[in-house]
């Protein structure tokens, strides 16, 4: 594993209950950084699968722990601004300041667009677009203050550079995550702060799983029918959160201070085809 170092310094990381947000939160703790861990705490309509749990989010921060860093566990909605404003507000009444905004939070499910209902899709636009916008907002906010630099890492997708049948929703918000990117990246350069996000490929998390379960393996395959395999590289399967974890911490680094604006996508080859 790099050393990076980020000793004194706070990553805010959404979406932590489980999956990749809480792996990143692990990585920013075994570098040094103490972390703010949130997640929504309940369940949505429109996603057929469990969402991250309180009991998962206070594990996450027990994990945090287990490095011997400080975490602050709060449960937070993305989509809603009082919600964000308010965390961002404890998170730097306990800790003094945010240094990394980790924008991980997201949700999946599946509908063709001439037939998803709108709260589907109002749910996925909500959480997977407004949500990276409403806590760069706020974290932004604190970096213009501060006048220290800060760095916003989000998760887009590999859907945020092509389309995917029965996807609509996911692609629009990954499409418009990596459009925000580059938007905040030119407002925030005089700041000195990096804004850059992730292209993931398939990962092997709880969304992944419960999207399978849900729609079942043919609808995936079907998918992969228009698509053709995930991955070129490797043994052509699911990758692993620490793969992604791993690109947070860069782009989260010294290391990369002149990069920002940067659509990276992490896809085992998948954007080559």
């Amino acid at each position: 594993m790099p050393e990076y170092d980020f000793s004194g310094k706070v990553a805010f990381v959404t979406g932590a209950a489980h999956g990749q947000g809480r792996s990143h939160a692990q990585h920013y703790a075994k570098h040094g950084a103490d972390v703010v861990v949130t997640d929504i705490g309940h369940d949505m309509e429109s996603v057929p699968y469990d969402l991250g749990t309180s009991d998962e989010l206070a594990e996450t921060a027990d994990l945090v722990g287990d490095e011997g860093q400080e975490a602050l566990a709060i449960e937070m909605d993305v989509s809603d601004e009082t919600q964000v404003e308010s965390a961002v507000d404890e998170a730097l009444e306990e800790f003094g300041h945010i240094d990394i905004l980790a924008n991980n939070a997201g949700i999946g499910s599946m509908a063709d667009a001439t037939e998803m209902p709108e709260q589907q899709w109002d749910e996925m636009i909500d959480t997977n677009l407004k949500g990276v916008w409403l806590c760069s907002k706020h974290v932004g906010q604190h970096f213009i203050d501060r006048g220290d630099g800060g760095k916003i890492v989000s998760t887009a997708s590999t859907a945020g550079a092509i389309g995917l049948p029965s996807q609509g929703h996911y692609v629009a918000a990954k499409h418009g995550v990596v459009g925000l990117t580059k938007t905040l990246a030119l407002e925030l350069a005089e700041y000195d702060v990096n804004v850059n996000c992730i292209g993931p490929t398939g990962i092997d998390t709880p969304m992944i799983s419960g999207i399978t379960e849900a729609y079942g393996e043919e609808a995936l395959e079907e998918m992969t029918e228009i698509t053709g395999p995930w991955n070129v590289f490797g043994d052509g399967g699911m990758l692993e959160s620490k793969d992604i974890s791993e690109a947070y911490m860069w782009l989260s680094s010294d290391a990369a201070r002149y990069v920002t604006g940067i659509y990276l996508p992490v896809d085992a080859g998948f954007l080559a085809k």
